[in-house]
């Protein structure tokens, strides 16, 4: 980061400063819109929205909905193009910008002065752990541009190789970020432990929150008639994604046997799946899921229907990253079907349960949910230990003190790991404590994926 003392008033600049903000994929969008319009209404940050070109299409959807329109489109890497074909583009293409918008000398040291004058970025943000992200962070740091990391500090604790590319990705972003906007307190602790200094780090919760709250205002019909009547009616409903490429293969058959069996033991409930556009995905599931009654397999979903649908259901069956922070937020238990999850808050908070891709869990997980009221009472009334709704006024509430000084923002969740205490006690952790009333529930919320080398599951169309 560049010096910006506390102790410095006169640096309060003239003019606003541009801080780019890349975005590549659908999920990026979606979290970033929050950020983006709370820095619209900042009086010393200017909001610079950088498209990659990867989702181009339906990034410009999520946009048009918050009236937001890029500022520029790189057009980095073909629609299919290889990871390290998509990180080269994305580099060079984004130096480009930055040298020729902000007249930028890659071999010159960045001062104040430049900074406060607009001759270079205030910061750059990036988002999450798409390579996209990871290589615009690598861009803006090879220009001495301070890279602001958001949703910092995921990792799933195993191999950088699972979740392929992710988890090596979010990594990279680690060690070249100036400032870490961390969703949990969990989150900063994964910072800490690889030599990220605290004093870099801040707790916002996550932005996908304030994105379902943003969402809530968005009425549409579903255009699939049988979707709709399923909506409309009073049946219970089941929502299922799969997609996630670790999964591909044995995993997707795994999950869609699961998904059978629950469907032809409970017949009143309805299930809906809408069908990733990626072959490998498609076969498996269509093959293996077509035929049953209550089963509804639907072409992918637009941002704002899919929110609907998420509302609407009973419970949630997915592989999906950002489902598992924001289908809590709506009172939805969710099954994650996957070995590992980079969102262990969820699962110490009682919000997630982990089942794998063997169907014989998936089914008696979704038999216990469906039938005990308790157990489906305790997931569905648990707290969300991904954020309130205002992760996006934190974040430029930092950026401006970083620039201005003064009093720090407050950060999100509590500080520390209930189950972290227990545990050095030599206690066992104790139940999760929950909610008497009903959750109060606006309208539904958003899905996302992390997948960034295939369409997402649910796009516009």
């Amino acid at each position: 980061m560049h010096d910006l003392r506390d102790s410095q008033p006169k640096l309060r600049p003239a003019r606003k400063l541009v801080v780019p903000i890349v975005v590549g994929t659908r999920p990026e969008a979606i979290k970033l819109v929050p950020i983006i319009v709370a820095l619209r209404q900042s009086d010393y940050y200017e909001p610079l929205v950088v498209s990659t070109g990867q989702h181009s299409r339906m990034v410009e959807y999520i946009f048009e909905l918050a009236e937001i329109k890029p500022d520029v489109t790189l057009w980095a890497g073909a629609r299919r193009a290889q990871l390290n074909e998509r990180v080269a583009s994305v580099m060079r293409r984004f130096e480009d910008f930055c040298v020729e918008r902000f007249e930028i000398d890659p071999d010159a040291s960045p001062t104040v002065e430049d900074v406060l004058a607009g001759r270079r970025p205030g910061a750059v943000l990036v988002h999450g752990d798409t390579s996209s992200a990871m290589a615009a962070a690598l861009s803006a740091f090879h220009l001495r541009i301070p890279v602001m990391h958001v949703e910092a500090g995921l990792r799933t604790g195993g191999v950088n190789l699972t979740p392929f590319p992710e988890e090596l990705n979010r990594q990279v972003i680690s060690t070249v970020a100036a400032m870490h906007f961390a969703p949990t307190s969990t989150n900063l602790e994964n910072l800490v432990r690889e030599n990220i200094p605290v004093e870099r780090v801040f707790v916002t919760g996550n932005t996908g929150i304030d994105a379902i709250h943003w969402s809530s205002r968005i009425e549409v019909k579903f255009a699939n008639p049988e979707l709709q009547a399923i909506h409309d009616g009073d049946s219970r409903v089941v929502v299922i994604t799969a997609h996630r490429r670790e999964n591909w293969g044995d995993g997707l058959r795994g999950i869609a046997e699961g998904v059978a069996r629950l469907a032809r033991d409970q017949p009143e409930v309805n299930f809906v799946l809408p069908v990733h556009p990626n072959p490998r995905v498609r076969e498996v599931l269509v093959e293996r899921l077509t035929g049953l009654d209550n089963v509804l397999l639907t072409e992918p979903l637009g941002y704002a229907t899919f929110s609907r649908l998420l509302g609407r259901c009973h419970m949630v069956i997915s592989d999906s990253g950002g489902i598992q922070e924001e289908a809590p937020s709506l009172g939805k238990p969710v099954l994650v079907t996957r070995e590992t999850t980079e969102r262990t808050e969820g699962i110490e908070a009682g919000t997630l349960k982990l089942v794998g891709t063997d169907p014989a869990v998936i089914h008696r997980e979704g038999m216990r949910l469906l039938d005990d009221p308790v157990a489906y009472g305790e997931m569905s009334r648990a707290l969300n230990p991904y954020g309130d709704g205002h992760a996006a006024e934190r974040i430029v509430a930092a950026l401006e003190h970083l620039l201005l000084g003064g009093e720090p923002p407050e950060q999100f969740g509590p500080g520390y790991s209930r189950a972290a205490v227990a545990l050095a006690a030599g206690l066992a952790v104790p139940e999760p404590a929950f909610e008497l009333s009903e959750p109060e529930l606006e309208q539904p919320g958003l899905e996302s994926e992390e997948t960034e080398e295939t369409e997402p599951a649910y796009h516009e169309g």
